[in-house]
C-alpha cells in the first residue's frame, strides 16, 4: 500500500530536527526516546505513539513532532506524555516511526523506530512425503522395470502406504561444488577437465551451479544450462588456501531455497578437509534440509585420498541418498560421469501421506527397500517435519504508582516471565483500539433504596466512554436478563439503564457467566464492569441462586481472557470474590461504602480503560499443547504496580 502524498510545511526547526545531528550532538543536554510502540501486534487499528523528553531544568521546548514514514503525523505542546495517535492500516508493511523536538538553545534530537511488517505464518501440515530413489543390481546398474508392488518403505520403522511410484526424468539442479584449495594445485587441469565433462552429461531442462571453494565458497555462477558460462566459470577457477569441505557444504544448502526439481551436490576433492570450524552432524543437517542429494568424485591430489577422507566422502554420499566415485586412474572418469548422470536421472519418485502428522519439526527416518534382496535402494535417509508457527502471545495490563497516578512506561521498565522463565519483549504500546465491555448491574431487591443514584452514576460512566468502543447491558437478579447486544448506539444502553427495576435475588455467577458468554468470540480487548450490593444468593420467594459456580466464573474468564472491574457497593458484598475476580484478570475492585460513591469507581474505570498497555513476545516454549501459561508482567521499579490477566491459553495443535 502506498500512502497519500501529503504537503506539509515545517518549521526550520523541525527540519533541523529531521536533518543527522552535528557531532556536538552527542553532548546535547536535549533527549528523546520513542517509548510505544516498539514493534506490531498484529491488530490492525489506531496506535499510541509516545515519547520521552529529557531536557535541561526551564528549557523552552518546541512542539514534540511525530512523523511515519517521513510524513508530519501530529505535534504535541501540552508537556508529558508526548504522544500522537497513528492508524496502522496494514501492519503487513513496514513503517518508520521518528519523533523530533528543539529547545530555544538551538539543541535538536530525534529518535526512530523501524517497525516491521507482520510475518504471515499459518499452521502446517505433514501432508506428503515425496521420494526420489535409484535402484542398482549387483553390478550397479539402474534396474528401470519396477512397479508400486516392487517397493516398502518405512518411517521411522512404522510401514507406509505408497500412493504414487514411477519412473520419471525430471529437471536436475547440479551444484557443482569444486575443491579449489592448494592441495588441489596440481590436479587443478584435471579437475576442470572432469567438472567440463560433467556438463556434457546435462539433460535439456537441467541447470548447473558452479561453486568453487577452499576455505570459504568463492564467488557462484548459476544456475544456467549455458555450457559456455559453466565453462568460463570452472576455467576461471584457480587454487589457493586450505580445504573446508564440511563449511562449504553448509554455506552451499541455502542456495537450493528457491530452485525447484531434483537437487544434486556434485563434490569433487581430494577429500582433505583440514580447515572446517563446523561438524560432520551439521553439514549433514545443511544438506538435509535443503532436500540435496551428494555424489563424490574423489580425486588423489597432492596428498592423496586419506582413510579418513575416504570415509568422511563415503558417509557423506550414503547418507543424503547419493554415491562416492573414486577413479583410481584418469581414464576412468569418463565411466563415472555416465555412472553419475544416470544415477540421478534415472530415478524413481515414490509420495506417500505419513501417519505421523504431528508438526513438531522432528527427523523422520525413512527406509526404501525392493522385493528382491539383491537391489540396493539410494535415496534420502529421511525428511524434517514442519515446525509448528511459533507461539506469540499478546497480553494487556495496567499499572499503577504506589501512591496513586499513572505513570510514564516503556518496554525497558518491564520483565515479562512465562512460567519462570524470562521472556524477550518484542512490541509493546498503548492499547487505543476499542473496548468491547459489559456492564452487568445487580437489579436485586436490596437495591431499591439505591436505584435512582444507581441509575444517574451508570449513565455518567456511558456517556464518558469513547465512542467506538461497543457496549452491552445486562440486568440481574434471580437470573441475567440481556437488555441489548454490543453496540456503539449509546440511547440503546441509556434506554435499558431508564427501564432498571430492582427486584428479586442475586444470581451474580450467573451474570458473570452471561458476560462472558456474550465476549468470548468477540475480538479485541474485552472487559466486564459488574455492579452489585451484595453477594450470589437466592431469593426465597421466587427462586434459586445461580446455576453457575464461582470456579466455572473462573474457568471461562481464563478463556476468555476478559479484564473484571468490580463494584462492591456497600457492607454486605462477597469482598473476597469480588477482589478475586479482579486480580485474577488485571482489573480492580472498588468498594464504595454509599451509592453516592458510584462516581469515582466509575471515573477511575473509564481511566484505567484509556491508559492500558500491550505487550507481545514470541514464547521460548514453542509447543502448541493448549496448556495454560503463567505469565508475569513485573515492573522493575518497585514503585510501579502491575496487574494483567495473568497468562493465556497456548494454542492447541
Amino acid at each position: 500500500m502506498t500512502l497519500p502524498t501529503v504537503a506539509v510545511v515545517i518549521t526550520a526547526v523541525a527540519v533541523a530536527a529531521l536533518q543527522d545531528l552535528a557531532p556536538s550532538a552527542a553532548v546535547s543536554p536535549l533527549g528523546v526516546r520513542i517509548t510505544s510502540p516498539l514493534g506490531r501486534t498484529g491488530i490492525p487499528g489506531k496506535v499510541r505513539i509516545v515519547a520521552q523528553v529529557q531536557s535541561s531544568p526551564g528549557a523552552a521546548l518546541s512542539a514534540v513532532q511525530f512523523f511515519v514514514d517521513g510524513v508530519l503525523l501530529g505535534e504535541d505542546r501540552d508537556g508529558p506524555p508526548f504522544a500522537a495517535e497513528w492508524e496502522d492500516v496494514n501492519p503487513f508493511e513496514p513503517r518508520n516511526i521518528a519523533v523530533a523536538v528543539a529547545d530555544h538553545n538551538g539543541n535538536v534530537a530525534r529518535d526512530t523506530v523501524a517497525l516491521r511488517p507482520l510475518e504471515v505464518v499459518e499452521a502446517a501440515e505433514v501432508m506428503s512425503v515425496l521420494l526420489d530413489a535409484s535402484v542398482l543390481d549387483r553390478a550397479g546398474r539402474s534396474v528401470g522395470n519396477l512397479g508400486a508392488g516392487d517397493f516398502k518403505v518405512s518411517e521411522d520403522g512404522a510401514p507406509q502406504t505408497l500412493e504414487v511410484v514411477r519412473k520419471e526424468t525430471v529437471a536436475t539442479t547440479f551444484a557443482l561444488l569444486i575443491d579449489a584449495s592448494q592441495s588441489m594445485s596440481r590436479r587443478m587441469d584435471f579437475v576442470k577437465e572432469a567438472a567440463r565433462r560433467l556438463g556434457g552429461h546435462l539433460a535439456p531442462n537441467d541447470r548447473m551451479l558452479v561453486v568453487p571453494f577452499s576455505k570459504q565458497l568463492q564467488p557462484v555462477t548459476g544456475p544456467t544450462n549455458d555450457l559456455v558460462t559453466v565453462d568460463q566459470a570452472i576455467s576461471a577457477i584457480g587454487p589457493r588456501g586450505g580445504t573446508a569441505i564440511l563449511d562449504g557444504l553448509i554455506e552451499l544448502a541455502p542456495h537450493f531455497q528457491n530452485i525447484e526439481g531434483r537437487r544434486a551436490i556434485v563434490l569433487v576433492t581430494d577429500g582433505y578437509d583440514e580447515d572446517s570450524k563446523r561438524s560432520f552432524e551439521e553439514a549433514l543437517d545443511a544438506v538435509k534440509a535443503a532436500r540435496a542429494t551428494v555424489y563424490v568424485v574423489g580425486i588423489g591430489g597432492s596428498a592423496g585420498i586419506s582413510l579418513k577422507g575416504e570415509r568422511l566422502l563415503r558417509r557423506l554420499a550414503a547418507e543424503s541418498g547419493g554415491r562416492a566415485f573414486l577413479p583410481s586412474r584418469e581414464e576412468e572418469l569418463d565411466a563415472v560421469h555416465g555412472l553419475l548422470a544416470a544415477d540421478i536421472h534415472n530415478r524413481y519418485l515414490l509420495t506417500y501421506t505419513p501417519s505421523n502428522q504431528q508438526v513438531d519439526g522432528s527427523w523422520r527416518t525413512v527406509t526404501v527397500a525392493t522385493s528382491d534382496m539383491s537391489h540396493t535402494v539410494r535415496t534420502r535417509a529421511g525428511y524434517f517435519a514442519p515446525k509448528p508457527p511459533p507461539v506469540r502471545p499478546t497480553l494487556e495490563f495496567t499499572v499503577s504508582q504506589a501512591v496513586g497516578g499513572m505513570p510514564d512506561l516503556s518496554a525497558d521498565d518491564l520483565l515479562v516471565v512465562e512460567d519462570g522463565t524470562e521472556q524477550k519483549i518484542e512490541t509493546f504500546q498503548e492499547a487505543v483500539t476499542p473496548v468491547s465491555i459489559v456492564l452487568a448491574l445487580d437489579s436485586s431487591g436490596s437495591m431499591k433504596k439505591a436505584a435512582e443514584p444507581a441509575r444517574m452514576a451508570a449513565r455518567r460512566f456511558v456517556e464518558a466512554l469513547k465512542p467506538e468502543d461497543k457496549l452491552a447491558t445486562i440486568l440481574f437478579a434471580d437470573r441475567p436478563e440481556l437488555a441489548h447486544e454490543l453496540s456503539i448506539m449509546r440511547e440503546v444502553t441509556l434506554a435499558a439503564i431508564d427501564k432498571y427495576v430492582a427486584n428479586g435475588g442475586t444470581a451474580l455467577y450467573d451474570a458473570l457467566s452471561s458476560s462472558l458468554s456474550r465476549l468470548r468470540e468477540v475480538p479485541g480487548r474485552r472487559v466486564v464492569v459488574v455492579v452489585t450490593d451484595g453477594r450470589d444468593e437466592d431469593n426465597p420467594g421466587t427462586g434459586p441462586g445461580s446455576v453457575s459456580t464461582f470456579e466455572s466464573v473462573l474457568a471461562d474468564l481464563k478463556h476468555v481472557e476478559a479484564v473484571v472491574y468490580a463494584i462492591g457497593l456497600g457492607a454486605n458484598v462477597d469482598r473476597k470474590v469480588l477482589e478475586r475476580l479482579a486480580d485474577i484478570s488485571g482489573g480492580e475492585a472498588y468498594f464504595p461504602e454509599v451509592v453516592s460513591g458510584l462516581e469515582e469507581p466509575y471515573r477511575r474505570i473509564v481511566e484505567h480503560l484509556r491508559r492500558r498497555w500491550v505487550v507481545g513476545y514470541t514464547s521460548t516454549n514453542p509447543r502448541r499443547d493448549g496448556a495454560w501459561r503463567r505469565v508475569e508482567i513485573r515492573a522493575k521499579s518497585p514503585e510501579t504496580l502491575v496487574k494483567s490477566v495473568g497468562g493465556y491459553f497456548a494454542p492447541g495443535k
